[in-house]
């Protein structure tokens, strides 16, 4: 394959991925502005405070959607990478004109709490789980909960419930008690939606890979992810070759972004994915990323 169709080939990548981003912004906007905000229903996160601050101060939810994830968006950019932050910058600006265009669509269904929490919550994290699973993010409530756990004790999934803890305390001073327990439910069932449609969404993941080319691959793995690997030296049962087993461990979020790595510099690499619920202690740390 020639230098210039593999670039063809990579921007049509990410055509494709922008596209499917956007997507999984106009879904997510779609179950807020048909289903959960016309029901005093909320979500959590970054999102669910731009509902109370639009609901309090009677401004475009768009408008705080994009104004209060830019700090966040920054931090997905030095944790994560440029493409991540690239890729959010889209998925969340398309949340942003979702709701906006969608605010005075009729709502889909009205008074059955349970239909409300269960659509709401599916359509939400069906949007999504479409945009992380095609490396961005629409809520920027995950990024700090990824940076959190390299300073505290505790996993990923573990923070980003005890941010949203406090998010559904917000939620309650205008939506009542009533509509923060339905808002957590809603979140709840969303979480397990983006886990299906983002394969194995919380905690970690590791990596096993075997490729022809293992110095290039953990080179671009510490300049591109900040990440440390390891080898393993072993030995082909039927062949008797020997060769390097890497083995990485990263965040959820990181996971597109490394088989993009993977892809670009091995293609026919042979990648083993293991989930991964908590990691502590010794060198799973993340160095800056310029």
């Amino acid at each position: 394959m020639t230098t210039l169709s593999k670039k063809r080939r990579s921007k049509l990548r990410m055509v494709a991925r922008a596209i499917l981003i956007i997507l999984g912004g106009f879904i997510a906007a779609y179950g807020l502005e048909s289903v959960l905000i016309p029901n005093n229903v909320s979500d959590g996160g970054i999102t669910g405070i731009s509902i109370v601050g639009s609901q309090v101060f009677a401004w475009p939810l768009g408008v705080f959607i994009a104004v209060l994830n830019i700090p966040f968006i920054y931090l997905g950019y030095k944790q994560i990478g440029k493409s991540f932050a690239i890729y959010s910058v889209i998925g969340i600006v398309s949340l942003s004109i979702g709701t906006s265009l969608m605010h005075h669509i009729s709502p889909i269904i009205e008074g059955d709490t349970l239909l409300i929490t269960v659509v709401g919550g599916v359509i939400l994290g069906f949007g999504m789980g479409l945009a992380l699973r095609n490396g961005g993010a629409l809520d920027g409530i995950d990024m700090l909960a990824v940076l959190l756990s390299r300073k505290l004790p505790f996993g990923t999934s573990d923070l980003i419930l005890f941010l949203n803890l406090f998010v559904f305390i917000i939620v309650s001073t205008v939506f009542g008690l009533q509509g923060a327990i339905l808002s957590a439910i809603a979140y709840y069932i969303a979480s397990k939606v983006i886990h299906i449609v983002e394969e194995g969404l919380s905690g970690s993941k590791t990596f096993t890979i075997i490729s022809s080319k293992p110095e290039l691959v953990v080179e671009t793995i510490r300049d591109r992810l900040g990440r440390g690997a390891t080898y393993t030296l072993a030995m082909g049962g039927y062949s008797n070759e020997k060769f390097k087993e890497i083995t990485c461990i990263i965040n959820r979020l990181e996971e597109s972004k490394l088989k993009e790595i993977i892809n670009e510099i091995d293609p026919g690499a042979f990648v083993a994915i293991y989930d991964v619920s908590e990691v502590k202690g010794g060198n799973f740390k993340k160095r800056d990323i310029h």
